[in-house]
């Protein structure tokens, strides 16, 4: 549902800000959209179509005050190999099954988990996208003609080679002319969106200058037909789901997770809070509405985003502004845009690629050299040589893996003993050579799962050599157990029982005691040999003492221990030992 908070105390001079905001939005989305439509293999007036009705959809019922959606380059990968592979219909019905699995995604409330991608796979993917965009771009700035349509990057690069001999220097300046004004607009005249003003006056010179000599929308794609688009269900049967799922699942995964990273550059921008859950399902029913009218799939744009800010927009009615100015546009001046050359929109794309290129942050990253290095370059790689698809999934596992060797060295296990002068247990008391052969106490710090448990299996490998006949572990300093530490657990329990021996716990942490309980691992151990303090579990381990094998003792473990030792020369105290520790 639409929100009406985000409208509360409005007013007519809230209204004039979001007029203005979504007007220049909506200026600044339009060359961008058909570029975006270009790139991914589609007709340039689809990038409109999507502007226009994910843009207006988003805005009423997405978790952002101030997202803008439409066509982006995150996408183009991704829609270009869809297209290449399907066609532009089976693209239509890939993004209203993403749109499907987006609004899932945010009716089951997964926002949260979505933004905690490891920052090396962001920059990494978003760099590698960077890349593909810029470099698919070479030859319209070229104008280089009778090129195949590859998807793989090295194919690409080959066949810009190999037809190197076809360039066209009238593209090529009228590419370095739309260019520079991209460039130099921001400083000189920032008031005016640079790539309107480099599209517009690149197309009116080569067609005073030079007509007929660049490749133009017309002359590729045909006219633009200036008409609103027409609405069409699309043929799903359970072969093309299942054939379009992977495509609809990638194309699902990166619109959430760009979305939610433009509306948190929103959120920094503005000083604002989205909520990431009703943005998915925004973005999920943009997605799901768009295809029925031939748009491409759409996301949160985060320049689009920022330029709408940055131009006083106050509430998401510049959303919706800015897509019926695309609307208008399309309606109105739609013939005019066919004569815009495919080499005016080459360095548009080339300075969107450049700015989304995390290129700072690549480098910071990199220069670290650590492992979040390596999870960088190979996402970068594999993204760019490979597919987006196979670049994340690696880089996700590779950062998976670097998190569990980096975690795995946080657990910590000590043996320790009490030391007479303070009442306390140290590792110290161990080291002094105060070592009971019977008593066995450990401290454990940490978290204990499949990704840490290896130290602490070495060392129980050991006690179980050494026999001892009670082993105290104390856990008040671990937070967690996941089923590898409960199942290390529940084998050292079982071992020690059938050898006659014993394991006790102290300070178990509550959350983990109801885990061991739903487990039955707590029933299992017995609830008699948990203790909520040390003191109370090394006065139970005592009861269990040998007393035959503490004759003659030098360890002098615990304060008990002197009077124990003596026994054998002094049978008296033996019954006064056994009386005080509760041993008769």
């Amino acid at each position: 549902m639409v929100s009406f908070k985000r409208f509360s105390g409005y007013n007519l001079r809230y209204l004039q800000k979001d007029l203005i905001a979504g007007l220049v939005v909506g200026i600044v989305a339009i060359p961008l959209a058909m570029a975006f439509a270009i790139a991914s293999g589609v007709r340039p007036e689809y990038g409109l179509y999507t502007s226009a009705i994910a843009g207006i959809i988003v805005s009423l019922f997405g978790g952002s005050k101030f997202q803008i959606a439409g066509p982006t380059g995150a996408f183009v990968p991704v829609l270009l190999g869809a297209v290449i592979q399907f066609g532009y219909e089976k693209l239509l019905i890939a993004g209203f099954l993403a749109g499907i699995l987006i609004l899932l995604m945010g009716v089951f409330k997964l926002g949260r988990y979505i933004k905690f991608i490891p920052r090396p796979v962001v920059i990494g993917f978003t760099a590698g996208i960077a890349v593909i965009i810029f470099s698919g771009q070479i030859a319209n700035f070229l104008g280089l003609e009778n090129l195949k349509k590859e998807e793989a990057f090295h194919l690409k690069m080959k066949e810009i080679l190999i037809n190197l001999n076809t360039i066209n220097i009238y593209s090529i300046l009228t590419a370095s002319i739309c260019l520079a004004i991209v460039i130099l607009a921001p400083k000189y005249l920032p008031k005016i969106p640079g790539a309107l003003l480099g599209l517009m006056v690149s197309t009116v010179v080569a067609a005073l200058f030079f007509p007929n000599q660049v490749a133009t929308i017309g002359s590729t794609y045909g006219a633009i037909p200036n008409e609103l688009p027409k609405f069409g269900f699309p043929e799903l049967t359970i072969n093309v789901v299942i054939e379009l799922l992977p495509a609809a699942f990638v194309i699902a995964m990166l619109g959430g997770i760009e979305s939610l990273l433009s509306a948190l550059v929103a959120d920094n921008i503005s000083g604002s809070k989205h909520d990431s859950n009703k943005e998915l399902i925004g973005q999920g029913l943009a997605n799901i509405v768009t295809p029925l009218f031939g748009g491409i799939p759409a996301t949160g744009a985060i320049a689009r985003t920022a330029t709408n800010i940055k131009n006083g927009a106050f509430s998401p009615l510049s959303g919706v502004i800015h897509g019926v100015v695309v609307v208008l546009v399309l309606v109105l001046l739609a013939p005019y845009a066919s004569s815009i050359p495919l080499a005016s929109m080459a360095p548009i794309l080339m300075y969107v690629a450049w700015n989304m290129s995390e290129r700072k942050e690549f480098a910071h990253i990199l220069q670290s050299k650590t492992m979040d290095s390596l999870v960088l370059v190979s996402t970068f790689l594999l993204t760019v040589f490979i597919d987006l698809t196979t670049g994340v999934g690696a880089g996700l596992l590779l950062a998976l893996l670097v998190f569990v060797i980096r975690i795995s060295s946080t657990l910590k296990v000590s043996k320790v003993l009490p030391d007479p002068n303070d009442k306390m247990v140290k590792p110290e008391m161990v080291k002094q050579g105060s070592n009971c052969p019977q008593i066995h106490i450990y401290t454990l710090e940490g978290p204990l799962f499949f990704g840490t448990i290896e130290q602490f299996e070495e060392e129980m490998e050991e006690i179980l050599h050494l026999k001892p006949r009670v082993l105290l572990l104390r856990m008040s300093k671990v937070s967690i157990v996941d089923s590898s530490g409960e199942a290390l657990f529940m084998n050292l329990v079982k071992k020690f029982k059938d050898n006659n021996q014993q394991v006790i716990f102290s300070g178990i942490q509550p959350q983990l005691e109801d885990f061991f309980k739903k487990t039955g691992f707590y029933q299992l151990a017995g609830e008699e040999n948990f203790f909520a303090h040390t003191g109370n579990a090394i006065n139970y381990a005592l009861s269990k003492l040998d007393v035959n094998r503490c004759k003659g003792c030098k360890h002098f473990s615990f304060t008990e221990c002197s009077t124990l030792s003596k026994e054998k020369a002094n049978p008296k105290a033996k019954s006064k030992t056994k009386r005080e520790l509760g041993l008769t």
